[in-house]
């Protein structure tokens, strides 16, 4: 390589003026006023909107009921409490996530157990859930890491031979299908993240889905503080302004106008998940000829919702780390970004007792991967400009 590409690799002129970043909400007029609507109403938290936003989500996933919350890390720590994790038992998640999908199992009382992942899809693998099952294991947390559906139907069945309840962390996965079925409607309880770079917002926001009547009850009284309106189950009756806190809930509500911006933001869904799948196809075909990524893996019985796109460098063919891939990318005005730091390495966690060399696979995908933009706002130029960089980044560090 000659002087003259060094100097346009880390001095001269970047591909973008601007930084990218990886992600991003699309908010529109129609959004903005459904909000500005709820503002000049007589409900500001959780009232009408809230109920309207949850049947739309349960309608969208076919699911019979819906719960929102605060944000995605309340409801799956609602959801773990409806599932009665609790000290002593056991969870079985993936370390190749966002912390959340194994703090919400610390926050019970109960202990993460992390499974390795499948060095294909990313997911969790079955197999390794199914030899870490014990007489203590209480739940299991599949994620469907970048909106790929993880293995459901095996993870189903495992549960199910188990006496076990399986949580799904869904937060990239909304509109995702597993085998013709919503992601959604398929798992005991599901989460949906409403956060900006998710496939819709509401600010701040998460979801529980599910079909099973006694976890509805039990998330809708987690979430506001443990009370119990509802007569027929209060223990006394003093009158119509009566209720009890029968347990130690929580104030994870959702707001009205979050909810107004949720269900402005649903109507959009599909175009969204349209657009992601475009920009998706574009970056395959810039790709895959290059033997140096390796682009993300589709399933044959799964639609993803490509929440992320991933691409994971194959080190043998390139005089770099990572992170000097990573850096170059930075210095293009590339907002790239790493998902995820295999949970237990986090400090927290070693000091729990969680020792390097747990997931192989996880650890090893972790050396290798960089997140790239995507989200539905991008244009034509974003993605250009992505794929251009990757191609010049690349092409300096090819050994």
């Amino acid at each position: 390589m000659n002087n003259q590409s060094k100097l346009a690799i880390h001095g001269g002129k970047p591909v973008r003026d601007s930084v990218l970043s990886y992600g991003k909400q699309w908010i529109d007029e129609k959004d903005i006023q459904a909000v500005v609507k709820i503002l000049k109403s007589d409900f500001l938290t959780t009232g009408p909107e809230v109920a309207k936003f949850e049947e739309a989500i349960a309608d969208y996933v076919g699911a019979k009921y819906a719960v929102s919350f605060s944000n995605g890390t309340a409801a799956l720590h609602g959801a773990c409490y409806a599932a009665g994790v609790s000290i002593g038992d056991e969870v079985i998640t993936t370390p190749m996530t966002f912390v959340a999908s194994a703090n919400c199992i610390l926050y019970t009382g109960g202990t993460p157990v992390f499974a390795d992942i499948d060095p294909k899809t990313y997911n969790i693998d079955p197999y390794k859930v199914e030899q870490l099952v014990t007489s203590k294991t209480k739940a299991i947390i599949p994620v469907d890491f970048t909106g790929q559906p993880a293995e459901l139907d095996t993870i189903m069945t495992i549960a199910k031979e188990h006496n076990l309840i399986v949580i799904e962390d869904a937060a990239h996965a909304l509109g995702a299908e597993y085998k013709g079925k919503k992601i959604g409607s398929i798992s005991d309880m599901t989460m949906f993240s409403f956060h900006p770079v998710k496939h819709l917002t509401t600010g701040e926001g998460g979801i529980i889905t599910t079909n099973n009547e006694e976890y509805y009850k039990k998330l809708l009284h987690f979430r506001t503080h443990g009370i119990i309106r509802e007569s027929s189950q209060l223990k006394e009756q003093h009158g119509p302004w009566y209720y009890e806190m029968q347990f130690l809930g929580y104030n994870y509500r959702l707001t009205d106008f979050q909810a107004a911006l949720g269900t402005s933001q649903l109507k959009k869904l599909n175009e969204f998940l349209e657009l992601r799948k475009k920009y998706v196809n574009l970056y395959n075909d810039a790709f895959k000829n290059l033997p140096q990524i390796i682009t993300p893996a589709e399933s044959t019985h799964s639609t993803s919702s490509w929440h992320l796109y991933i691409i994971r460098l194959n080190l043998e063919k390139l005089h770099a780390s990572r992170k000097e891939i990573y850096e170059a990318l930075l210095k293009e005005n590339i907002g790239v970004n790493v998902h995820y730091i295999p949970v237990y390495l986090q400090p927290y966690y070693q000091q729990l007792g969680y020792k390097k060399g747990l997931s192989p696979e996880a650890e090893k995908l972790y050396k290798e991967i960089i997140t790239l933009p995507l989200f539905p706002a991008m244009e034509e130029k974003d993605f250009k400009d992505v794929i251009r960089a990757v191609k010049k980044v690349i092409a300096y560090y090819t050994k």
